[in-house]
């Protein structure tokens, strides 16, 4: 049973509208016992008709989980998190922005690749799903390369479930790429998620698919968090009761909680 969700976003994030307190609410109700709020941070996201800019307001938003930490504190344990987007041109100022922060937890994700986000319809059509997919790949591994400020990369093949037919996705037709991104990731000490919001968008697999974290296992990858990449609170732990047989179906017995960006491993 996986009682730890460590990807969430409340309204510190551009796209949630939800209330912290009411997350945490709903987490208490579900029986987790460890949440770790990830709020987005994107510097130069580009513009879009939705008018996010996903700029976190630490200040605001540090004040609010601190006082969140106490007042739940004997209900469910709350973790301070973000979720940086990284490009390779925004590095230096995401190195900056985590500096000396008392973060628990740092994702590292790749949302925007040539200023655009495979979400939007643009990205595919300036670029057909293969090469598409190439690119965004070589944008991560350019990333992990010069940066090393987190603790597990996020949903890798977040661009997948944007093609027009997410079952075409194999790890076989990237492999090169997505091994040196693997082997990178696991020589840095850092890990990567499993991401239930593939299964919500409809995908057959959590993000990354399972041929990928399979792959990271075989390589000698151990960290492994668990997140729903939730932005309301009907979609916290949304199908973790699925995970469990999916990862022992992969050899994988243990999976990982972040405090004071410290890895601790907590049995399937």
């Amino acid at each position: 049973m996986i009682l730890a969700d460590y990807h969430l976003h409340t309204s510190f994030s551009s796209d949630s509208e939800s209330p912290m307190e009411e997350m945490i609410r709903h987490a208490v109700s579900l029986g987790l016992k460890t949440i770790c709020f990830t709020e987005h941070h994107d510097i130069d996201y580009p513009v879009n008709p939705d008018g996010f800019d996903f700029l976190l307001d630490l200040p605001s938003y540090k004040e609010e989980i601190f006082k969140m930490k106490e007042h739940y504190q004997d209900q469910i344990e709350i973790n301070y998190g973000v979720e940086l987007g990284l490009m390779p041109t925004t590095l230096d100022q995401c190195a900056a922005f985590v500096k000396d922060e008392p973060f628990d937890f740092i994702i590292g994700s790749t949302h925007i690749v040539d200023f655009m986000d495979p979400y939007d319809a643009i990205y595919f059509e300036t670029y057909p799903a293969r090469l598409g997919l190439s690119h965004y790949f070589e944008d991560i591994l350019k990333n992990i390369s010069s940066f090393n400020h987190y603790c597990v990369y996020g949903h890798l093949d977040y661009a997948a479930r944007y093609i027009k037919d997410p079952s075409e996705f194999h790890y076989r037709d990237y492999s090169d790429l997505l091994d040196a991104i693997l082997r990178m990731i696991i020589e840095n000490g850092k890990g990567i998620e499993v991401n239930t919001a593939g299964l919500k968008y409809g995908m057959s697999d959590p993000n990354p698919h399972h041929e990928i974290i399979k792959r990271y296992i075989e390589l000698g990858g151990e960290i492994i968090t668990i997140g729903s990449d939730g932005h309301c609170p009907k979609h916290m732990a949304y199908d973790f009761y699925k995970l469990p047989d999916f990862l022992s179906n992969l050899g994988i017995r243990y999976y990982t909680v972040f405090r004071d960006k410290k890895p601790e491993f907590i049995k399937l």
